[in-house]
């Protein structure tokens, strides 16, 4: 199986050379039938990929341990939910991983687009196929996870070698988010190629219109919403499997996937300006190469060993690879931006500062120096060795330092931004708008410092939060009772049809409000507390309105580990509110890797978090570790707020979100203009 897989990668490596050549040859030479021969091969390659996949897939379940992927991610014991996630789970196979995503998005749109679009679709099956071999390279002839292990004789002879059982899943991954976290984060990094193909296709067309941003706006928006929906998941696995009390610790490959959200976020934004205004047209093609280059930097960072991350694995010598790739898309696309720049004139000039282009202009600018700061910052270790021949680290101070403010200027503009007109708006109309909002606002930043607060960045945050959801409920306050008094509706019937007659206006500030959530989670961080003791039998540790009381030890034995728990239980104010028990485990692997189990209480006001860090030396007392972190609860609650307003955005209408359309082909311009020639 290992021979067929390798020979499906080297089968899809040559229909997809074929396609993008065939696509590109068809265009220049106006032979729509080239063009389409490029596509059916652009089709064949995603589905060789998929037999690829499908192949190490069927290694991984059958203990195949001769190959060498499954021999570094496997092992007999370990469940079949995890030996699925081993298909990723080490170097090789996530790259096929990445490569069967590529395969699957280009062969989607490819097919998507068959009758439409077909004066750039050869354009972008051509940039699609270019980007699907660049990494059909690396993963045929650099990180080939079907390579077989061999065992060298003394005589140098080399002969096959299949050992009795596997290294085993990594046991930090073993946990249900790490299942389909890099499969989500992965489209979200990938995703991004879509737009990218498109708004190369029409620059190379010459039509450098917004035509390419309606097509591929669900495309951009389901990417934005697996990148941001990855990047949580990875850290609520930080948060319960590496122990260390919280969920984001500015680690560099945590970075790596923030910064393409943060550009996508912009392009989002900036795009609306474009449709309405025929504004910022250089900005957005900008914004989208580097949003695609940010994704391929993000796994850059994973794979070449540059930077040391929990997240990255070892170090491997694609990183010169990537490098090449990323300079050569960079290049390209910058010159052919300059050689279309004529035809990329806006339309209309800035007419106010008082206008909603503005507000998302500021908006812009915001979210790119966060990007910049945030790369600055994961970098810097590098160039400082480059330029002085030692590594300077920066911590969170530097990007908490940089990113707070912009963060609180960002929840500013959330609030402000829907208030603005297009164009010009008058400072009456703002006064009026702003009037109850800033009363509320006020009143809660009024409330906190009577109350204690005093940490002035969680006390902004959480007043201007409290300020930018009652802009929000106005705006479907006053869009209901309008519908309300024009129908006849009553008030929930017309805020549901309000919301589904506009989903991409309401869905985005269901967006809005479920950042103002994660805002509020963030915030509580200033006040988390941390105790540690040593206990015995009988005794307590104290933290905050908790007294966790140690009443028993346990240890046991599992297939894959060996474990012990401590039992905990948890009184507040005197009263008994739950029983927990933080574990280590050491597992049975080569390496005998031990992890912690966090315990965790969690409430809508603060989670109780707590580890069990080990043994004393002479086995008597046990270490544990405990945590109060206020608002938690609400970091992962506007999550999920953020992805069903995501999701309202992309309902579809009468053809269905991805539908393609059903325009004939007879309608296609290629074939118009065979037609009129003949």
């Amino acid at each position: 199986m290992g021979d067929f897989g390798n020979f499906c990668l080297l089968l899809a490596f040559c229909l997809a050379a074929y396609a993008a050549l065939a696509a590109i040859l068809g265009a220049v030479q106006k032979q729509p039938r080239l063009v389409h021969s490029g596509e059916r091969a652009a089709m064949a390659s995603c589905a060789s990929i998929s037999l690829a996949f499908g192949s190490l897939l069927y290694l991984l379940l059958s203990d195949d341990f001769s190959a060498s992927h499954v021999a570094n991610a496997s092992s007999r014991a370990l469940p079949l939910f995890y030996k699925i996630a081993a298909l990723w789970g080490a170097h090789d196979g996530s790259m096929l991983l990445w490569v069967f995503i590529t395969a699957l998005i280009s062969g989607i749109v490819i097919r998507q687009n068959r009758f439409r679009h077909r004066d750039l679709m050869p354009y972008v099956t051509a940039v699609l196929m270019f980007n699907l071999v660049f990494f059909l390279l690396l993963n045929i002839f650099i990180s080939n996870p079907f390579s077989q292990l061999v065992a060298v004789s003394a005589d140098g002879t080399m002969q096959k070698y299949i050992p009795e059982d596997g290294q085993g899943l990594n046991p930090l991954l073993q946990y249900w988010a790490m299942v389909i976290h890099p499969p989500i984060l992965y489209v979200g990094f990938i995703g991004f190629v879509i737009p990218f193909a498109f708004a190369m296709a029409s620059l190379i067309a010459r039509q450098p219109g917004d035509a390419w941003i309606r097509t591929t706006r669900p495309w951009t928006l389901l990417t934005w919403l697996f990148l941001g929906a990855g990047l949580m998941l990875g850290a609520k696995w930080a948060y319960v499997v590496l122990g260390w009390g919280g969920y984001w610790g500015w680690d560099p490959v945590e970075n790596s996937a923030l910064m393409p959200w943060l550009t996508g976020t912009a392009f989002l934004h900036s795009v609306v300006i474009q449709e309405r205004r025929g504004m910022l047209k250089v900005w957005n093609i900008l914004l989208v190469v580097v949003t695609f280059l940010l994704g391929i930097f993000g796994t850059f960072l994973t794979r070449s060993g540059i930077v040391s991350s929990v997240h990255a694995f070892a170090d491997s010598n694609l990183g010169k690879f990537f490098i090449g790739y990323m300079l050569f898309v960079l290049s390209a696309s910058l010159f052919l931006i300059a050689h279309r720049l004529p035809m990329l004139k806006g339309e209309h000039a800035l007419d106010s500062i008082l206008s909603r282009e503005s507000a998302f202009l500021f908006n812009n600018l915001l979210l790119v120096v966060a990007c910049f700061a945030i790369l600055w910052g994961t970098m810097f270790p590098v160039l400082s060795e480059w330029v002085r021949g030692s590594k300077i680290t920066v911590g969170s101070p530097f990007f908490n330092s940089i990113n707070i403010p912009i963060g609180l200027l960002l929840l500013f503009l959330t609030g402000v931004g829907p208030f603005f007109a297009w164009r010009k708006t008058s400072a009456a109309s703002l006064r009026r708008a702003f009037f109850w909002p800033s009363i509320l606002g006020v009143a809660a930043c009024s409330a906190l410092i009577i109350g204690g607060m005093r940490h002035f960045y969680s006390m902004m945050a959480l007043a201007l939060a409290v300020f930018v959801i009652a802009t929000i409920a106005l705006e479907f306050i006053k869009g209901a009772r309008v519908r309300g008094k024009n129908t006849g509706e009553n008030f929930l019937r017309a805020l549901a049809n309000l919301v589904m007659k506009n989903k991409r206006r309401y869905g985005g500030y269901i967006v809005h409000f479920g950042v103002v959530l994660i805002f509020i989670g963030i915030a509580g961080s200033a006040f988390n507390k941390q105790e540690s003791r040593q206990l015995v039998s009988g005794q307590e540790l104290s933290i905050g309105s908790y007294n966790l009381k140690m009443t028993d030890y346990k240890e046991g034995n599992q297939e894959s580990y060996t474990y012990g728990k401590v039992i905990l239980q948890v009184y507040k104010n005197g009263k008994h509110i739950a029983t927990l028990t933080p574990e280590r485990r050491q597992f049975k692997t080569a390496n005998q890797q031990t992890t912690a189990t966090v315990a965790l209480h969690s409430t809508p006001k603060e989670d109780l978090y707590v580890i069990f860090t080990g043994v004393s030396s002479d086995g008597t007392k046990f270490e544990i570790v405990a945590y109060v972190n206020p608002l938690v609860f609400w970091v992962w609650v506007g999550t999920l707020v953020l992805i069903l307003g995501t999701m309202v955005t992309l309902l579809p209408g009468h053809k269905g979100m991805l539908a393609a359309s059903q325009e004939p082909f007879l309608k296609s311009a290629a074939l118009k203009a065979i037609l009129e020639s003949k």
